[in-house]
Order: C-alpha cells, then structure tokens, then sequence
C-alpha cells in the first residue's frame, strides 16, 4: 500500500487530523510518509493549510500541495473565482506516484467529500483514486445523518470499482449518543468495509509529542495501529 487516499463524507468531519494520525501512526511503525493535499481552499498564501497542519501534528514527513486558492469553496469554484489554473485528477496522481517513489507511504487527501469537483470537467478525487488504482479510507462523523453519506461514498467508489478499505471515525465524543453509539455497528454494514478507527474529539488540541503517542490507539492494525474494532464497539456502545 504504497498510496493511501482519505476522502471525507463531507466537510469538516476530522479528515486531516484522521490524516494526521495516519501519518504519525506510519512514522511510528518506521515508514517515511507523505502527505499530498490535492487542493488547499481558504487560506492564503502565507497561512499554513492542511498539508502543514499534518506535519505539525505527526511530525517527519513531507508536506505538499498543489494549489491553493483563497476563497473557502469547492476547489472547481475558488480556482475560478481566484482566476487561477486549476487542478486536476491527473495532477494529483502523477505527484501522488512520483512521491511514491520516494516514501513507503503517501497519504493523499483531499477537499471535502468524494465527488467535490477539481475542475471545470469535473474531475473529482475518486477520479485521481482510480488512476493510482489506490485504496480509499473514508473519514465520517459519529453522529446522526453519517450512514446516507457513508454509503453514497461507498457505494460510488464500489461504482468505479474501488472498494473502500475502512471507514475512520473523526471525532468520537466523550458523551456519545444514541445515534453514535449505534452507528458503531451500522457504519460498517453501510460502508461493506470495516471500522478502521475512531479519533477522540478534539485530538488536534493536544501537544504534538502526546499526539504521536496516541494515535496507534486510535488506529486498527490494518493502518499500522493497535485500535480494537470489536472491544471498542462492544464498550462505546454500551454506554449510555
């Protein structure tokens, strides 16, 4: 596994602290990392964007983007409004495989969800995922509303004939409800992929020293991490 995509089911769901603790998790399993932001929106150009924000949590690893445009939109939109090129699937992949070349394990994440667009031809991320022929995490929130967009992510990948390889828990609330403690067995059931992870919310807060240290444990074997799948489900889901 050589590149690993992260999409989000939409916007602002965990998918560069998840990102970040991939990456911490890799280097801590002794793997040079990458990470590629495909297209970095709302910021500007001196401010550090996601690419900088998962070097500063996970520490030794390559940070690169693409663009950048300023206003926080879906990138097709922000390029055009900023009179900028934009980019495309076939830009990110090629920098994704070049990277490749250089490290045991790139991490490509990219805007939002799985079909926001990168250009006026509509490219999208699963576009870039299906020319690397890559495997794709899907990050997703804990709450209510997260199995429709989990599913509609799946099943497009499933569509393209990339099976995701696991869904990823953003931010798991200290005090989770109902529908999150329930969602600890639907989300795999939807997604036809196992629960890979769960990041405790507001894990971008802590020190980035304490934050290397924990991210194993937010993560399941598969992502190089010691996180229990079944011993998690059984305790979360209990509480209440």
């Amino acid at each position: 596994m050589a590149v690993l995509v992260i999409t989000g089911t939409g916007t602002e769901v965990g998918k560069t602290i998840a990102t970040a603790a991939l990456a911490a998790t890799a280097r801590a399993a002794g793997r040079s990392v990458a990470v590629l932001k495909a297209a970095q929106t709302g910021v500007g150009p001196d401010e550090p964007g996601d690419a900088a924000e998962v070097a500063r949590l996970a520490g030794d690893v390559t940070a690169a983007e693409l663009a950048r445009y300023p206003d926080p939109l879906a990138p097709a939109t922000a390029a055009r409004r900023a009179g900028r090129a934009p980019v495309h699937p076939a830009d990110v992949a090629e920098t994704a495989a070049k990277l490749a070349t250089e490290h045991d394990l790139v991490l490509v994440e990219g805007a939002g969800g799985l079909l926001v667009r990168f250009d006026p031809a509509g490219g999208t991320l699963a576009d870039a995922a299906e020319l690397l022929a890559a495997p794709v995490v899907i990050v997703a929130p804990a709450g209510l509303g997260t199995l429709n967009t989990t599913e509609l992510t799946a099943r497009e990948l499933r569509r393209r004939g990339l099976a995701p390889l696991g869904v990823v828990i953003g931010s798991w609330p200290a005090a989770p409800g109902l529908a999150a403690r329930c969602n600890l067995a639907d989300l795999p059931e939807v997604a036809g992929a196992p629960l890979l992870g769960a990041l405790p919310e507001h894990a971008g807060r802590l020190a980035p020293t304490a934050f290397r240290a924990a991210s194993p444990g937010w993560l399941a074997p598969r992502l190089d991490g010691t996180w229990d799948a079944e011993s998690f489900t059984v305790r979360e889901g209990a509480r209440g």
